[in-house]
């Protein structure tokens, strides 16, 4: 080999790794910088579990075979693990996937009384009575619903949200629900009653899954923040956004409205990581009490 091919082939060599290197700083740079949810090991909160140090690939992280939210933090990386309100108060496993095999690490999830909650709904077909329509449309919805769910891509997450409209705290996640003394499924978001007409803001840089009107729901609106961290707007007046459009933080969704099943204009948010609804108020943490504060004006 001459003089000139070795030294090209140092050169090459040394741009080569000076890109990743760089690269790599951006990375974790980035990364440190996030806003995590804050934690809370109870059946719809959120375990954050050191899974590997970064100087390693990512991981890949299973809970009950649902894929995991992985990211850098500091050193090491974080599995971001969604807890579904059906969980049981004990021990459960977090199953750890790398190029060298695989592991299994412990956690304990911890009891959350849930208060009930009760709600007269006067569009009565809302509740109970449903046509053979209203059953079709229903079906159709839940159908629509569970793609959008299951939406997963590989991708840096932002998880420094914003509260996606600014309102009033009107009722909490996880509430256990009557309407009209049936009782229904918990309450798997967040509640922020605003007049009609308030705009809704993407509380964080995502892409629009799907729209769409749905019986239960209304107006609605998914976005997709990656690795399985999903957002959903429900009950909305009017959508602004489209399939597959880029938002950034801030920037409007539509506004708020009463469609479907609702006992007033509010904003019904939710929040999903491994394809189950978790706490959104984790990730608002910091803004909570200052939406909860007009409850006492």
């Amino acid at each position: 080999m001459d003089k000139s091919s070795a030294k090209s082939r140092r050169f090459n060599m040394i741009k080569k790794h000076s890109s990743l290197f760089f690269s790599f700083l951006f990375f974790t740079s980035t990364c440190w910088a996030n806003t995590f949810p804050d934690q809370l090991a109870v059946p719809g909160g959120i375990v954050k579990i050191a899974i590997g140090n970064i100087t390693e690939p990512a991981p890949k992280a299973f809970f009950y075979d649902k894929r995991v939210f992985v990211t850098a933090s500091g050193t090491q990386w974080m599995a971001v693990v969604g807890i579904p309100l059906s969980a049981k108060v004990s021990e459960h496993k977090l199953t750890i996937k790398t190029a060298s095999g695989e592991q299994q690490l412990a956690f304990n999830i911890a009891d959350k009384e849930y208060p009930a909650q009760y709600l007269t709904i006067k569009k009565k077909r809302m509740v109970t009575g449903f046509t053979k329509e209203d059953l079709k449309k229903i079906n159709a919805d839940k159908v629509a619903m569970s793609r959008a769910k299951a939406f997963w891509t590989e991708q840096a997450v932002d998880t420094n949200f914003i509260a996606p409209v600014d309102g009033r705290l009107s009722s909490l996640f996880g509430l256990k629900r009557f309407f009209n003394d049936i009782p229904k499924r918990p309450h798997s978001g967040l509640d922020i009653a605003a007049p009609t007409g308030t705009p809704i803001l993407a509380p964080a840089s995502a892409k629009v899954i799907d729209t769409g009107s749905y019986y239960f729901n209304g107006n609605t609106v998914f976005l997709d923040h990656g690795q399985g961290l999903l957002s959903a707007y429900l009950h909305m007046n009017t959508i602004t956004v489209k399939p597959g459009q880029l938002v950034k933080q801030g920037e409007p969704l539509g506004t708020v409205g009463e469609t479907g099943r609702v006992t007033g204009p509010h904003l019904h948010w939710m929040v999903y990581l491994n394809k189950v609804p978790v706490d959104p108020a984790l990730f608002i943490a910091s803004d909570i009490p200052r939406l909860d504060a007009r409850n006492k004006k």
